[in-house]
């Protein structure tokens, strides 16, 4: 029977116990250094490298439990060095949860907020865009995107305008699938927006062949979404072994030798794993932490793929 992510952390953490009494040995990397963080080209801004994807994790109701767990989720982002939280109208309550979660922590000058408008039409745009800010419980956007390109054309218009305004930012586009990379790569070219969010993973690299060097190129920042190829990667990886080579990188685990490979790439500015749990949050920001793999790594990194 396969482990599940959880019962392989529980593992680590037992056998690594005597380390973590160690006040050296078993300090957090937040605690000896900060987490590396990549200029966005545009400004040279320093951005953390790891953050919080919110799609299905934070779509929660009102309940003390999960949003105790998903304040925890931030709370460790933010002790560690990380700022971006990406959201979405698409992610159901997932804005109305971060922007409470945020005000409760007092914390929104801790984040680098990013969400997207996912309408067709200037007016629903500018509508659905307001509205995510009063969910979020803001006046200014760090970052807004035209969610998988939809009317990209007017929606691009109203954010430059927004961005000029002062009101976001940042601006950029997204799509989760290579099947869109020729849209996303001619909407780079004509309209060089700050960011470009995209689909980037050990096992789904389609993204190295035109997208990345050309986010290199033109300065576009790129965000890096499903670092875990939908999970199934994760999941198919932690039956087995942890390969001795991840400990040239720092990685004790298979989500932060994916994060790392991910990162590894010089376009890659932030990568955004979403999870609703603490123990993947504590696992998943240490990946910002220590070295990334050189080209002989990534190569034994792709011989480790299951099949």
């Amino acid at each position: 029977m396969a482990m599940t992510r959880s019962e392989f952390l529980r593992l680590v953490a037992a056998e690594t116990s005597v380390l973590a009494a160690s006040p050296i040995l078993g300090a957090s990397p937040a605690a000896k250094e900060a987490m590396h963080t990549r200029p966005i080209p545009s400004t040279r801004e320093p951005l953390p490298v790891v953050g919080c994807g919110t799609w299905r994790t934070f779509d929660v109701g009102q309940g003390t439990e999960e949003r105790g767990r998903l304040r925890e989720v931030l709370q460790i982002l933010f002790d560690s060095g990380g700022a971006v939280i990406d959201s979405s109208p698409m992610y159901g309550p997932a804005e109305s949860v971060v922007g409470d979660l945020l005000a409760a922590m007092n914390a929104r000058g801790k984040a680098f907020i990013a969400t997207k408008v996912w309408t067709r039409g200037r007016e629903e745009g500018i509508a659905q865009m307001r509205r995510s800010m009063a969910l979020l419980r803001t006046n200014r956007i760090d970052l807004m995107q035209v969610h998988n390109l939809v009317d990209w054309r007017i929606q691009l218009a109203t954010l430059r305008a927004r961005k000029k305004d002062g009101v976001f930012r940042y601006i950029g586009i997204t799509h989760y699938t290579p099947s869109a990379y020729p849209e996303l790569e001619s909407v780079m070219r004509t309209e060089k927006p700050d960011f470009v969010q995209l689909d980037y993973s050990l096992a789904d690299r389609a993204a190295e062949e035109r997208l990345l060097p050309l986010a290199s190129d033109l300065g576009v920042a790129v965000i890096v979404n499903r670092p875990f190829g939908g999970g199934g990667l994760l999941q198919s990886l932690l039956a087995k072994p942890l390969p001795a080579w991840a400990a040239d990188i720092g990685g004790d685990s298979w989500a932060q030798v994916l994060l790392k490979f991910v990162l590894a790439h010089p376009a890659v500015t932030c990568v955004i794993p979403g999870t609703g749990r603490p123990e993947h949050m504590k696992d998943n920001v240490r990946a910002g932490f220590g070295r990334y793999p050189d080209a002989a790594l990534r190569a034994k990194m792709l011989a480790a793929l299951p099949g």
